[in-house]
Order: structure tokens, then C-alpha cells, then sequence
């Protein structure tokens, strides 16, 4: 038990790690032996993640579990690893969409061995950006996790992979580039790349002894406050940085998409509550309203924008930049009036937006993908009346859709409600004219529905060859988790709520 507490944070984050190597050993031509050994040991970081929530004390201030080693001493960096309210509810995240997703992969025919190996390295990655104490080893892992991705959509993805793939990788690396010179730039001037001591530091100019005479401390703040900006907005990604986005989602398999909305993009979300909004509460409450601006566009124009698609899983892509807009609106929301009860009441909501998000969208993707391996399109104008040939898939096809839309009783309602109940006292125009972008939500959500199962049904997906099969057990399987998490968080919202509010109060 001692064992288990001391390294518990490590052997969540290296347990995928040694998964993946044993599947290397595995012959490449046992592909059910290869599925089944990458999704027994992917549940075995989410027990652990179990144990990690059900011993984490709310009630302690600061950070827990952790545990550091020596990783580059002469420049002050360490494996420091610690989690709180925050990052804890981002690592359960994680590691339950990681064996669903795993699972959504068993189609997967073609390099199985490689594909399940990238996936569980992603893991690795994702997982380290949560867990890392360190500014240096948050940088490493915030690149870890590029590699996995670009190669999942460029081998495994549709026909327009190679630009998909591309893109995303150019975007996500260039903004990192300004994360990693902010990165060194603090290194250098405060002597270490710890995070629990950057905070202590941080407010003080006498701890800057290692900047030339004719750099200030403001100086310094404003150039890596808009460097830590634009990599997290790119990440999230804000309006206008979002447009890598529709196409890799578009290209990458249907897992690849529900850990990239599910996951990959509270990346930057976490690092804007992480790493800005405690390293540069002045900067960011000077800039609080251009940040809300770029987050009213993006919760508008992302609406716009899905609405205006005929690509089911473009719609579905869209709407990431719809509902991600909601999470930086209530950071900028708590960045304009930091300590103030209000700004608490909308960072909770953008915290559980992000998790309430991971949920309905990597649901989403994963029923987009149903659908496209049967009839073998995307395009809305291809399908019409299916309900009456596949009820069941139907049916939780509009439960999630509600849940995306927002509908009460459903998790995207509170975090959703949180996040406009915060906000409108700090920045009330944005807010009121985020609405647009809500009603828009509510539009989209139900013109898909609408072109995939109501109206006249397609004859074509009715006879012979074509003829549309039900949702099966193991796609069910995949959905039933995400289905009753979404349920359980729109009745009784507490019991997840009450970790990530006093995370809140303690840090903001």
C-alpha cells in the first residue's frame, strides 16, 4: 500500500508506456491477441485513476501524491509530479476515454501493432501534461502527445489524410514554439522550472537575477503571458486558430477523433488554468476582454459554422469550437474579476465544461464513425429516416445529441449554465452575445438529427447490400460508460462539482 501510494501518480503515467512495449514483443500477425492486451492493460491506468480519486482529500489545500526526481540538475529541472482537483478530474477523463476509445478500434485491420502502440503513447503524453509540476517536463510531454496524433491521422485516416496531418502538426507546433521560449525564459531568470516554486517566486523582481539590466519583470510577464496565450488558444483552439481542426477531425479514424475532442484539445484549456491565470493574473485581467472576444467568436462562429455543414463529423467538429468557447469565456470571465465569487461560479463551469465536453463529443465522433462504417459517407444529405431501420442506435444518438445541445437533466446544461451564470456579472455583453452562438447549438444539433433519422427514409439503406445494420454489442459497450456519466453529472452534478470548486477557491 506504501509502494502504491508513493508512485501512484508514475504508474499511471508510465503504465501505457510498458503496455505499449509489451505489445511490441506480441507477433504482428495475432491481431486479436494485440486488441485484447492493448485494452486489458489501458483499463489498467483508469483503475489506478480510481484509487487516485478515491484517496484524494478534497479538503487539502495544494497539491497531492507527489513525487519528484531528479531529471536535469544543472538547469534546475525535475519529474515532478502532483495532481489536485484540477488535474485530477483531467486524468479520469483521460484514462476512461482511452480503453473506449482502444475499443471503438477493433475494426482497425491494417498495422494493428503500431496503431494500438501510438495510441497508448498518447496516453503517456496526454496524461504527463496533467501530472507535470514542472514547466520543462509539461513542454516535453505537451510535445509527446503531437507525434502519436500526426501519425494516427496520416496512416489510419481518410483520403485527405496527408494535409490533415500536416496542418495539424504545423498549427500545434508553431504555436508550441512561443511555449517553449516563454518556457527557457523563466528557467533563466528564476533558476528552476518547478512550478510550486515559480509561484512562490513569481511575485517577487528580487528573485530575477539572471536578466540583463534593460529587461523589466513587465516586460518580461507581457512577452510570455501572450507566448503561453497563443499556444493554449492554438490548442483549444480560439477563433481564429481553429481551422486545423475541422480537417483533423475530418481525416482522422473515429478514435483519433474521440481522443482529440475528448482530450487533446483540454490540453490547452488546462493551460490557461494551469500556467496563465496564476502566472500572470495582471496581464490577464488587462486582456480579459480580447480574450472573451475570441471566445464569443468562437462559441458564435463555431455554431455558424456546424450548422452550415453537410459532413456529419465536419458538424460534429465544428461544434468543439462551439462548446470549447464556452470554457474560455469563463476563464476570461475569472481572469476580469479573479477571487470574486462569480469568477469561481464560471470557472467551475468551464472545468466541468471541459470534462462534460470530453463526454458528449467523444460520443458523438464515436457514433458518426458508426454510421460511416456501414453506409460508408458522411454526407447528410445521403441518409434520411434511418430511425425505423436502427431504433436503438437512434435513440442514443439523440441522447447524446441532447447532451451536447445542452438539454436539462443532462451534464452540458450545468457546466453550461455555470459558465453564462458566472460570466454575465463580469462581462455581460460577451455573454449576451455568446446566445447567439446557443441558439445556434440547439439549430445544428437538430438539423443532423433531423437528415440522419426523421423525415422520408432512404430506400437505398433499406435492401439488399446496403441494408443499414443495428448498433452491436460492442459499440454499445463503448457508449454505455459515456451515456451514464453524462446522466449521472445532469442529476446530481455535486459529487464531481465539490472536487473542482474547492481546486478553485484554493488556487483563484
Amino acid at each position: 500500500m506504501d509502494f502504491l501510494n508513493t508512485n501512484l501518480l508514475s504508474l499511471i503515467l508510465f503504465s501505457p508506456v510498458a503496455a505499449a512495449l509489451i505489445i511490441f514483443f506480441l507477433p504482428k500477425d495475432e491481431l486479436k491477441l494485440i486488441r485484447w492486451t492493448a485494452l486489458i492493460s489501458s483499463l489498467v491506468p483508469f483503475v489506478l485513476s480510481l484509487v487516485l480519486w478515491f484517496r484524494f482529500d478534497p479538503n487539502k489545500t495544494g497539491f497531492q501524491f507527489e513525487e519528484q526526481y531528479i531529471w536535469y540538475k544543472a538547469i534546475g529541472s525535475s519529474l515532478h509530479l502532483g495532481v489536485d482537483g484540477l488535474s485530477l478530474t483531467m486524468v479520469l477523463l483521460t484514462t476512461l476515454l482511452t480503453p473506449l476509445a482502444i475499443l471503438a478500434s477493433f475494426t482497425i485491420s491494417e498495422k494493428v501493432k503500431a496503431y494500438m502502440m501510438l495510441f497508448l503513447f498518447l496516453e503517456t503524453g496526454m496524461l504527463g501534461v496533467f501530472l507535470a509540476l514542472d514547466l520543462l517536463i509539461f513542454f516535453v510531454f505537451w510535445e509527446i502527445g503531437l507525434v502519436p496524433m500526426y501519425f494516427l491521422i496520416n496512416q489510419w485516416g481518410s483520403a485527405n489524410r496527408n494535409y490533415a496531418s500536416l496542418k495539424f502538426m504545423i498549427y500545434t507546433m508553431g504555436g508550441s514554439l512561443g511555449l517553449l521560449l516563454a518556457t527557457q525564459m523563466l528557467g533563466v531568470a528564476f533558476g528552476t522550472y518547478d512550478l510550486t516554486r515559480l509561484f512562490d517566486l513569481w511575485p517577487s523582481a528580487q528573485a530575477l537575477t539572471n536578466i540583463p539590466p534593460w529587461l523589466t519583470i513587465s516586460t518580461i510577464k507581457t512577452i510570455a503571458f501572450w507566448a503561453f496565450v497563443i499556444a493554449f488558444a492554438v490548442k483549444v483552439p480560439l477563433w481564429p486558430f481553429h481551422t486545423w481542426l475541422p480537417d483533423a477531425h475530418t481525416e482522422a479514424p473515429t478514435a483519433g477523433s474521440m481522443i482529440l475532442a475528448g482530450v487533446l484539445l483540454k490540453l490547452g484549456a488546462y493551460g490557461f488554468l494551469r500556467l496563465v491565470l496564476p502566472l500572470y493574473p495582471e496581464q490577464a485581467k488587462y486582456f480579459a476582454g480580447a480574450l472573451a472576444f475570441l471566445a464569443t467568436a468562437a462559441i458564435v462562429f463555431g455554431a455558424f459554422g456546424s450548422y452550415g455543414q453537410t459532413d456529419f463529423k465536419r458538424l460534429v467538429a465544428y461544434s468543439s469550437v462551439n462548446h470549447m468557447g464556452f470554457v474560455v469565456l469563463g476563464i476570461a470571465a475569472a481572469a476580469a474579476a479573479s477571487g470574486t465569487t462569480d469568477a469561481h461560479i464560471a470557472l467551475n463551469g468551464a472545468i466541468l465544461q471541459m470534462f462534460n465536453h470530453g463526454l458528449s463529443a467523444a460520443g458523438m465522433f464515436f457514433l458518426v464513425g458508426v454510421i460511416y462504417e456501414r453506409t460508408h459517407t458522411r454526407n447528410l444529405n445521403d441518409f434520411g429516416g434511418l430511425f425505423p431501420l436502427v431504433p436503438v442506435y437512434g435513440g442514443i444518438l439523440i441522447f447524446t445529441s441532447m447532451a451536447s445541445l445542452g438539454l436539462p437533466g443532462l451534464n452540458g446544461f450545468v457546466s453550461e449554465f455555470l459558465v453564462v451564470r458566472g460570466a454575465w456579472p463580469i462581462l455581460t455583453t460577451y455573454t449576451a452575445i455568446s446566445m447567439l452562438g446557443l441558439l445556434f447549438t440547439g439549430a445544428y444539433i437538430l438539423k443532423g438529427i433531423k437528415q440522419v433519422l426523421h423525415g422520408p427514409l432512404n430506400e437505398h439503406w433499406a435492401h439488399g447490400e446496403h441494408k443499414l445494420t443495428e448498433i452491436n454489442t460492442r459499440e454499445i459497450i463503448v457508449m454505455a460508460p459515456l451515456m451514464a456519466l453524462i446522466l449521472v453529472i445532469g442529476v446530481w452534478p455535486a459529487w464531481i462539482l465539490d472536487v473542482i470548486n474547492r481546486a478553485v477557491v484554493a488556487l483563484f
